[in-house]
């Protein structure tokens, strides 16, 4: 189940501890096809969470519209789940206790409990059922945090920068995570990264926004096939292109190490 997003015109001022106005996003159109893989990539400050936020119903734009479905975004729904950069786990509850937050607080945890299970198996945590958050890797908890907004069955996922704080490895391996679920689920989903490898890896849509305030300067598609070598000549001709858009290629590219 996936859902079309519609960005229409969208404007969002802040106001700052000093009062003054801080204008994070800009006239912003954007329109996300069911089932789509997009990343939003851009410097810090760009507004590109602000974007998701808006997207999720967490926060209201000046003037603009959001929708979903041709419904407009109003509030929060369990049909958008979101992930944060560092999870959001309860720390008093288990894996399987934090997976099953949503379907009590819907009410529905009596008929669907059965549904914990399979979801701590497609994460991959099998036997962690009781572990608490401290006893779990911080990829380990990611993992969680997903299967928590994908057990409402959400139209949309919200992913904030989900891998930001992971060690290479465990990124590489939640990357290969998310895209297993992308395609068993067919869920739309929307990625907020500061990794330009990450969005080619895991998009067919790339969005790129300028520094505050953020307007979509480009939008790259992503027509390599998966799954996707990191290596490979057409990935790095890409990886190549958008660098030099943001102004960060040199002439002659150091070789980098992955130990």
């Amino acid at each position: 189940m996936s859902s079309s997003i519609t960005i229409s015109g969208v404007n969002r001022i802040y106001t700052d501890t000093d009062g003054n106005k801080v204008e994070a996003l800009h006239d912003v159109d954007l329109n996300i096809k069911s089932g789509e893989f997009i990343s939003i990539i851009g410097p810090s400050g760009c507004g590109k969470t602000t974007l998701l936020r808006l997207i999720a119903g967490l926060d209201k734009p000046q003037s603009g519209e959001l929708s979903i479905d041709e419904h407009k975004i109003k509030d929060v729904s369990t049909e958008r789940g979101y992930v944060f950069q560092q999870g959001g786990l309860f720390p008093w509850l288990t894996v399987e206790q934090n997976i099953a937050y949503g379907l009590r607080a819907r009410g529905v945890f009596k008929k669907d409990k059965s549904r914990v299970k399979d979801y701590i198996g497609m994460v991959g945590l099998d036997g962690f059922e009781k572990s608490y958050p401290h006893q779990i890797s911080g990829g380990m908890a990611q993992r969680v945090a997903i299967a928590r907004a994908l057990i409402n069955d959400p139209k949309a996922l919200l992913l904030d920068e989900p891998m930001g704080a992971l060690d290479s490895f465990t990124r590489a391996d939640l990357q290969d995570k998310i895209l297993e679920l992308w395609k068993q689920q067919g869920t739309t989903m929307i990625l907020v990264t500061h990794d330009i490898d990450e969005a080619i890896y895991l998009s067919d849509r790339i969005v790129i926004m300028t520094p505050r305030p953020g307007k979509i300067s480009s939008i790259v598609n992503v027509d390599l096939p998966r799954p996707r070598h990191r290596g490979g000549t057409e990935f790095l001709a890409l990886r190549k292109s958008i660098l030099e858009f943001f102004e960060l290629a040199q002439a002659q590219p150091q070789p980098e190490y992955i130990i």
